[in-house]
């Protein structure tokens, strides 16, 4: 799927992008959602996967991924989302480990009980360049990044 122009309303003229993956934060919008983005966008410059502002309705025919880190408050903020998620399609979930060792008991068994609501799982390992890069572009010069990169897009696309 590419993204391509279509009109939202006909006789406004007005085109809307749509795009593959559209992502919510479901505990902040830091680093690891950014760099979410772009490695689900793969270089296409945001027509592949972006961001959704507060409140953006998810256009037609764009995925919605939900990004969270591997807490207990992720996952409790996951729960939250998924009460309130509608008749939407049901979201992927990205799992970004923000911490090199395995997430606490409960945040595992609240994620493992969710899972019948999340069209998939993805989880990112604990990247510590995160923590030392000014954005995303910065983040994907780095091997290990660039691998976890390859892993989400397939585990995602299903390749």
């Amino acid at each position: 799927m590419t993204a391509q122009p279509v009109t939202s309303t006909p006789g406004t003229g007005t085109p809307v992008v749509v795009f593959r993956y559209g992502l919510m934060p479901v505990d902040g919008n830091g680093i690891a959602v950014a760099t979410v983005a772009a490695m689900l966008d793969n270089d296409a410059g945001g027509a592949r996967a972006r961001v959704l502002a507060p409140g953006e309705v998810l256009p037609y025919g764009t995925a919605p991924v939900l990004v969270s880190d591997t807490t207990l408050y992720g996952a409790t903020r996951l729960e939250e989302t998924l009460l309130r998620w509608g008749p939407l399609p049901k979201p992927w979930l990205v799992l970004v480990s923000d911490a090199p060792t395995r997430p606490v008991q409960d945040a595992r068994f609240l994620v493992r009980a969710l899972e019948g609501r999340l069209a998939g799982v993805a989880r990112l390992p604990y990247l510590p360049v995160l923590r030392a890069v000014k954005g995303p572009e910065e983040a994907l010069e780095f091997k290990d990044v660039q691998a976890a990169a390859e892993r989400l897009r397939r585990t995602i696309e299903g390749k």
